[in-house]
């Protein structure tokens, strides 16, 4: 095959694999909020939300395994807690965001039905389409992205050259912040550590079997694939912000996006736009019930009832959580994402920079004090924030939640520097 045409194919995956439908109700209202900082929001968004995913793949090209591969050199007894955790919150929040998603997109505007009969349904097929590893889930997705993506790039054309011309001053105190922390929402470093191998293996299978090509094939793709996402999402909150004045001061993500979608495509865009949308989000949830269920399998010396049993606990996981509205799912993981996306991003990191640099005592204590001076953050959204404000005040970063950024920095070059002396 002509190696630009497989640098394309690899760039549409890698995108597909990134882009999750659940993921549009977040960069809408990001826009609304921002107003005319929108731009300063995108920054931050598209370096949590593109940056760090795209070098989990880079991380990815050079390991040649697995997430448990991500964290072997702490120790092999954290890096299979660390997939146990990855797993465990993949199947009970991004999972069942799915499905509430689907229900107050594509259900709730046409049928007064309760959003547990939708979760029950729900679940109960993508346990039936887990069980039987149907390719017809596969298929439906590599054809929805492409047209949910042209659809959302028509949404964003009109809606620059459509706007009501009055924008709303910014509700955020630090855009570039909240852009990032609302890029954890999108969950991708997680999906890029867990499915990334995925990638690996398939140019294995088209006879790229050097590091070089691979590296080089990886690095064009997760360009092309970056520069798709960073047109969608900086599309979609420059949209939200150029229609800010239209939503209601309280309006929830999926109102934000079901509103700009209307005053763009008209009803029948939107109610088509919604269908999509809902599809995609079922084949999100077949995959990761299926690849927690994959893991589990693995580790069970491939056990077929430990599969079923790990798919059966995910749907009815996914049952209960999903049930709940989309904002509730958003508030709740906010915890759960302050605890583990930034030992996420730091073993990202240290997996992606030249090895010299990143030896075993580096991950441990990187990593020791991410978890450290992460946990202020996490309780921050847990007990009441004036409870912390003492250790808050003496880290940096600390009140905006990146309170361990400044300490894992410091230890990663003071280890260097030791190492050097």
């Amino acid at each position: 095959m002509n190696k630009t045409k497989e640098i394309w194919i690899a760039g549409f995956a890698l995108f597909s694999l990134f882009f999750g439908a659940g993921n549009l109700i977040l960069p809408p209202t990001l826009g609304g909020k921002s107003g005319a900082d929108w731009w300063i929001v995108v920054l931050g968004f598209i370096l949590t939300a593109i940056v760090i995913p795209i070098f989990s793949i880079f991380a990815h090209a050079r390991l040649q395994g697995t997430l448990y591969d991500f964290g072997k050199k702490v120790s092999p007894v954290f890096s299979t807690i660390f997939c146990f955790l990855i797993y465990i919150i993949a199947a009970a929040i991004p999972g069942p965001r799915t499905a509430a998603v689907t229900h107050e997109m594509a259900i709730q505007p046409f049928f007064d039905t309760p959003p547990i009969l939708t979760s029950i349904i729900y679940f109960s097929l993508v346990f039936i389409f887990a069980v039987n590893r149907s390719k017809i889930i596969s298929l439906i997705g590599k054809f929805l992205t492409p047209i949910i993506v042209t659809i959302l790039l028509v949404i964003i054309a009109i809606a620059t050259f459509t706007s009501p011309g009055t924008v709303n001053p910014s509700t955020f105190k630090n855009p570039f912040i909240d852009g990032v922390l609302e890029g954890y929402q999108t969950f991708d470093a997680i999906a890029g550590v867990v499915v990334g191998a995925v990638i690996i293996i398939s140019l294995d299978l088209r006879g790229h079997t050097t590091f070089n090509a691979k590296k080089e094939l990886v690095t064009k793709a997760g360009i092309i694939s970056g520069v798709g996402l960073l047109l969608i999402y900086g599309g979609l909150i420059l949209s939200g912000s150029l229609f800010s004045s239209t939503f209601a001061e309280n309006a929830s993500r999926i109102e934000v996006l079901s509103g700009l979608s209307t005053q763009t495509l008209g009803n029948l865009g939107t109610t088509f736009l919604s269908v999509l949308v809902a599809l995609a989000c079922f084949t999100t949830a077949v995959g990761i019930v299926t690849g927690t269920a994959d893991y589990i399998k693995g580790i069970c010396n491939d056990s077929k009832i430990a599969y079923i049993i790990t798919a059966t606990t995910g749907s009815i996981v996914g049952i209960i959580v999903g049930s709940y509205n989309v904002g509730f799912i958003i508030d709740v993981a906010v915890p759960a994402l302050m605890f583990v996306y930034p030992i996420t991003i730091v073993l990202i990191l240290l997996n992606v920079v030249p090895e010299k640099y990143a030896s075993k005592l580096v991950f441990r204590g990187v990593v020791i004090v991410t978890f450290i001076f992460s946990i202020p953050d996490f309780l921050g959204f847990i007990i009441p924030r004036e409870n912390l404000t003492g250790i808050k005040s003496i880290i940096p970063l600390a009140e905006h939640s990146l309170g361990w950024v400044i300490p894992a920095l410091l230890v990663f070059i003071g280890l260097n520097l030791r190492k050097v002396c």
